[in-house]
C-alpha cells in the first residue's frame, strides 16, 4: 500500500517540477517515472532483484496518469502549479513521499533477508534516491544538499524506527505508523520550523 501511493505522491513532485520548467507531455511523464520509481529500481538492484515495473508496469501507469493530469490542469489552469503556491506543494508532496518510501523501502529490505543495518540504508535509499534524479534531471539544486535541512537524516529516521518497530514484533499498522510519524515529523521540522544540524564552524551555511 505504501509502496503504491509513495510512487504516487513522488510521480506528483516530478509533475511539479515539469511544470515549473515548462515542458511539454512527455517532460511531465518522464520526470513523473523517474521520480517515482527511481527509488525503488534502486532498491531492487541492490537486493539482487530486477526493478518490479519491468515485470509489472503498475507503477509507470501511476506515474503517467498522474503526469497526464498535472499537464492538463497545468495547461488549463496556467500557473496553477507554479509559484510559491506549487513550491509548497512540491516540499509537502516530497515530505509525504520520503516518510512512505523510508517505510516501505526498509519493510521490504527485512522481508527480502537484508540485515537489519542494510534494511535501514535501503529504505533511506528508496526515500529519496528518485527526487535526486528528478532534481538533477531538471537541472536543480537536489534537495538532500540544501544547506543543513533535514532530509536524509528525516528518511533514515524514518526507516530506523520502522526497523525497530518492526523487530519488537508489533502489529503492522503501528510499524507503519511510527516510521511514517519519524520521517514526516523531522522533515515538517525542517521545513516549518528550521530543524537542522548546528553550522559546522567557519562554513557558510549555504
Amino acid at each position: 500500500m505504501f509502496e503504491g501511493a509513495g510512487v504516487a505522491i513522488f510521480a506528483l513532485t516530478g509533475a511539479l517540477v515539469a511544470a515549473r520548467k515548462g515542458m511539454d507531455p512527455l517532460g511531465f511523464i518522464l520526470l513523473a517515472t523517474v521520480t517515482g520509481v527511481g527509488g525503488g529500481t534502486l532498491r531492487e538492484l541492490l537486493l539482487g532483484h530486477s526493478a518490479r515495473w519491468v515485470h509489472d508496469p503498475t507503477s509507470v501507469i501511476i506515474c503517467t496518469v498522474v503526469a497526464i493530469g498535472a499537464w492538463a490542469l497545468a495547461y488549463l489552469r496556467p500557473g496553477i502549479l507554479e509559484g510559491w503556491s506549487g513550491r509548497k506543494l512540491l516540499l509537502w508532496s516530497d515530505a509525504a513521499g520520503l516518510s512512505m518510501f523510508a517505510v516501505s523501502g526498509t519493510l521490504i529490505g527485512l522481508e527480502s533477508g537484508a540485515p537489519v543495518l542494510s534494511a535501514i540504508a535501503l529504505g533511506a535509499m528508496t526515500a529519496t534516491f528518485g527526487g535526486i534524479l528528478r532534481d538533477i534531471l531538471a537541472g536543480d539544486r537536489p534537495m538532500v544538499l540544501w544547506s543543513r535541512e533535514f532530509y536524509v537524516t528525516a528518511a533514515t529516521a524514518g526507516a530506523a524506527v520502522t526497523a525497530l518497530l518492526h523487530g519488537l514484533g508489533l502489529p503492522a499498522y503501528a510499524v507503519a505508523l511510527g516510521g511514517l510519524t519519524m520521517g514526516f515529523g523531522l522533515r515538517a521540522g525542517s521545513l516549518l520550523l528550521g530543524w537542522s544540524f548546528p553550522k559546522l564552524p567557519g562554513g557558510t551555511g549555504e
